[in-house]
């Protein structure tokens, strides 16, 4: 529910959504299925864009089905292409689903992991989502819990220092960053 709740909005306003499902007794599939469109708006209402989302996780709940980690258990990149056909989830929303959820081996890709890249200068050739991802998955072992790893000390870099606004002091990438050597990039 995160990687769809999460989309366009701060993750604060996820955990607010996060915990009206809590409270109401609403975290698993099941008991999500039974709500109305409506009924589910209000629990998710401070996710931001409320009814899109809502609409999103109903199409995710159904392409799921009754047995969640067996729908997410087959071949990773057929999985992940089934996946991106539910309406409403795209590449890096299907990637935190098979990474965070199912424990799958694939590299969710963010703003922040373009963005200190790009600053480090060890961007893909193609500077696409699937050539980041790509760039990750060739060059680490195919590791769920080092991709988690990985991808969470990306975003705590790029909310700590990486920002659209760089804030370097203290990064600890600052002497191999373009910004923190004062070229820009």
């Amino acid at each position: 529910m995160g990687a769809v709740l999460t989309q366009n909005t701060s993750w604060g306003n996820v955990e607010k959504a996060i915990a009206n499902l809590k409270a109401a007794g609403l975290l698993e599939p099941a008991p999500l299925r039974k709500l109305s469109v409506d009924e589910l708006v209000e629990q998710i209402r401070p996710s931001g864009t409320y009814r899109v989302k809502a609409r999103r996780l109903r199409a995710l709940l159904a392409w799921l089905g009754e047995d969640p980690q067996a729908r997410l258990a087959g071949d990773l990149e057929m999985t992940r292409r089934e996946l991106l056909r539910v309406p409403g989830i795209g590449p890096e929303t299907a990637d935190a689903i098979l990474l965070y959820a199912a424990g799958r081996p694939t590299f969710v890709v963010d703003a922040y992991t373009r963005r200190v890249l790009q600053r480090l200068e060890l961007h893909p050739e193609e500077r696409s989502y699937e050539g980041y991802r790509r760039l990750f998955m060739e060059h680490l072992p195919e590791d769920p819990a080092l991709y988690n790893e990985y991808h969470a000390q990306l975003v705590q870099l790029g909310k700590d220092h990486c920002r659209a606004t760089p804030k370097c002091q203290g990064c600890p990438l600052r002497e191999v960053c373009a910004i923190g050597r004062g070229r820009s990039t």
